[in-house]
């Protein structure tokens, strides 16, 4: 091919014009995971009031435990379904190499 190859500092400054743009982009998703993170913990963990009796306080306490038991169980699903996800993610990528192979 004729083709004229690309003159290397073409090269550089197609590659640091890359990077920026990808630094740019995890920048931008960094800050909207923190976002979303504030957005979580607003709906789902109001300013806690501290009751004033013992009982309140032992009420509270269960029912801090019933939702520290359903997060749990939450999280062991998520974790679940994510190790089964990496599980598939894994044999796809040992048939891609023998297709490739």
């Amino acid at each position: 091919s004729d083709r004229k190859k690309m003159s290397s500092s073409r090269r550089q400054n197609l590659k640091s014009l890359l990077l920026q743009i990808a630094h740019g982009l995890l920048e931008e998703e960094a800050a909207e995971a923190e976002q979303e993170k504030q957005r979580f913990m607003d709906e789902n963990c109001p300013v806690l009031s501290l009751p004033g009796s013992m009982q309140e306080i032992q009420e509270l306490c269960r029912m801090l435990h019933q939702q520290i038991d359903a997060v749990d169980e939450q999280r062991y699903d998520m974790e679940s379904k994510v190790a089964k996800s990496n599980k598939e993610i894994e044999d796809l990528k040992i048939k891609v190499q023998d297709l490739k192979g």
